[in-house]
């Protein structure tokens, strides 16, 4: 019975530990760029995009599929890198299982 009251405490804990990791994601910020930097997205951990840049060379108005061409491609590199991070923080607690609904 000791044994598995010491596994309880020992899986509570984790738990606390990987909460906490988990809340500490929103503070993190991650950038993704597109068009050699011409288009910068700014993602935090629990992926709120915070800010987006658009360099004034990006802007062609005869050209506006390239600009939306550029913001998605930087959104999704600044989405893929937060997952990323996510999986690294989170890792260290699932030692590498994606659990469904965890991050």
């Amino acid at each position: 019975m000791n044994n598995m009251n010491q596994m309880m405490k020992q899986v509570k804990k984790m738990q606390e530990q990987m909460m906490k990791a988990q809340e500490e994601l929103v503070n993190k910020t991650v950038e993704g760029t597109a068009g050699g930097g011409v288009v910068t997205v700014v993602a935090n951990g629990h992926k709120k995009i915070i800010s987006i840049t658009i360099k004034p060379e990006a802007v062609d108005p005869d050209d506006v599929e390239m600009l939306q061409d550029l913001v998605l491609t930087a959104v999704n590199d600044v989405l893929t890198k937060v997952d990323e991070i996510a999986n690294q923080d989170m890792g260290k607690f699932t030692g590498g299982m994606k659990i469904p609904g965890l991050f």
